[in-house]
């Protein structure tokens, strides 16, 4: 009789219960492990909607994570492929962030911030000596074992991490979080372990007194500030902190890569080791008070992106140059985001997706250009919703609208040659499956006459990708349609 088949399904080893947070492509449950009745957090990704890049990517964070097992560092206990899910099952980590229990407590000193520095640095410490760099160190990712007093800093969120091979150091894409980014990543730099302690001196800034060493609503300013280390110790705030603590970020926030301090040297530097000797233990409420502050303007802008998105990463408005690409005012003025954003940056396949926006849009056109409908149906949405003249300022749904132009073949008909260019394209990507696309069209065309003529409109298309094909789901023209006004009479 052949053995029976190894336990491979996820629902054989644990029951899931409630849902503790979702991302654009996954949902994080609370799990039972069936054989031992311990608790774990489950992160259930939907590999049905990923790309092979976002496919790629979530292997990647699955072997950083299988070797790294440290006290500081949110644990992967397993790891099981679906046909259309992949399950983690990590460590669960029921204290909340650091930096929100941090101003929950009673009394909180110089002391306490070097015991939470000195974690953070063990757990990169031990990535660093596993040959991997976090890139994405903040507040978000700090997280506490338990609400026990004195529980564990655990290090979480692997999605960024990247392998490195020794010290060595090249360009992996731009990647972090806007006011934890390094110099190196913002001059487009090879960079390495490096960035992770840059973090960790933006971190332990906050952590004394309650706000970042950078700061301005303004982001080319903002990396300008970072580009040229420029940050100071204000009074009165900074008066009552040790000259030692002030040393370790200033050997952390050096602008030089190779100049920086590591984390093992870190671990070693007298403010953390020698803690009982060196740290005040004066209670700081102030710092308190501002943490408070900070940690209200972090959720709130958190709040605001995941409305507008519904989805964690809002990568997409920055371009690889770090570029705000947001909204522009009606005066042409540029409406800035504001730079404390605790959202996650990485710009390896915006450029890509922002291309494969614009080469779909002018697929679309050329279906329209050549009269071809079953093509420009395959692009389009069956329930496609447009704002166009033709329809006379009604909003129209489906393709029976658009069918007729093609049934009557206008186009074809009566133009020898039609070429259409897309100018000025401007991408918003919204979340990994949408996107918005606006742009002049500016279109040349022979009539029968052999006579040129050019017609120009502007355009704006949203775009929807699912199972992994972008769709058009809406459009708003603002003039004529070159396609449809090749009638004879409009050129008399």
């Amino acid at each position: 009789m052949a053995a029976p088949a190894a336990c491979t399904r996820f629902s054989d080893n644990y029951d899931l219960k409630e849902e503790l947070g979702k991302g654009a492509f996954s949902v994080v449950r609370r799990c039972v492990q069936k054989s031992s009745g311990q608790e774990f957090a489950a992160k259930i990704i939907n590999t049905k909607k990923l790309s092979a890049r976002d496919f790629q990517k979530l292997e990647r964070e699955a072997r950083i994570c299988r070797k790294l097992q440290h006290p500081n560092i949110v644990r992967l206990h397993d790891s099981i492929q679906e046909e259309n899910f992949h399950y983690l099952v990590f460590d669960l980590v029921t204290g909340g962030e650091l930096f929100e229990d941090i101003v929950a407590r009673e009394f909180y000193s110089e002391a306490d911030a070097s015991h939470c520095i000195q974690q953070i640095l063990e757990s990169v410490h031990h990535c660093h000596s596993n040959g991997v760099v976090h890139r994405d160190l903040k507040p978000e990712n700090l997280l506490l074992a338990s609400k026990a007093k004195g529980a564990a800093v655990k290090l979480a969120d692997f999605g960024l991490a990247i392998e490195v091979q020794g010290e060595q150091q090249a360009w992996f894409g731009f990647a972090g979080t806007p006011g934890y980014l390094s110099p190196e990543v913002l001059k487009k730099e090879p960079y390495g372990k490096p960035v992770d302690i840059w973090a960790c001196g933006v971190i332990l800034y906050i952590l004394l007194v309650g706000y970042p060493p950078f700061w301005d609503e303004d982001q080319h300013r903002l990396y300008a500030q970072i580009k040229a280390g420029a940050y100071d110790y204000p009074s009165p705030e900074w008066d009552t902190v040790t000259p030692e603590a002030k040393n370790l970020i200033n050997q952390m926030l050096t602008v030089i890569p190779s100049k920086r301090i590591t984390a093992s040297e870190a671990l070693k530097h007298p403010w953390i080791c020698q803690r009982e000797r060196v740290a005040s233990v004066v209670h700081r409420q102030e710092t308190v008070d501002c943490l408070k502050k900070f940690n209200a303007r972090r959720k709130l802008k958190g709040a605001i992106l995941t409305t507008m998105l519904a989805t964690r990463n809002f990568s997409s408005k920055y371009e690889p140059q770090g570029r705000s690409i947001i909204t522009k005012k009606g005066d042409g003025s540029q409406v800035k985001e504001s730079t404390d954003s605790s959202t996650t940056l990485e710009d390896d396949d915006i450029k890509a997706r922002k291309q494969e926006v614009i080469k779909m849009t002018e697929q679309l056109i050329e279906a329209i250009n050549t009269g071809d409908f079953e093509a420009y149906t395959k692009i389009c949405d069956p329930h496609l919703t447009a704002f166009e003249p033709e329809a006379l300022g009604n909003l129209v749904e489906g393709m029976d609208f658009h069918k007729f132009y093609f049934d009557n073949n206008v186009i074809v008909k009566n133009c020898k040659a039609v070429n259409t260019t897309i100018l000025n394209p401007n991408v918003h990507l919204l979340g990994e499956d949408a996107a918005c696309i606006a742009y002049v069209r500016l279109t040349q065309y022979m009539d029968k006459q052999g006579v040129a003529h050019s017609l120009q409109c502007e355009e704006t298309r949203v775009w929807h990708k699912r199972d992994n094909k972008w769709q058009n789901v809406h459009f708003h023209r603002s003039t004529n349609s070159p396609s449809y006004t090749f009638a004879p009479s409009a050129h008399k």
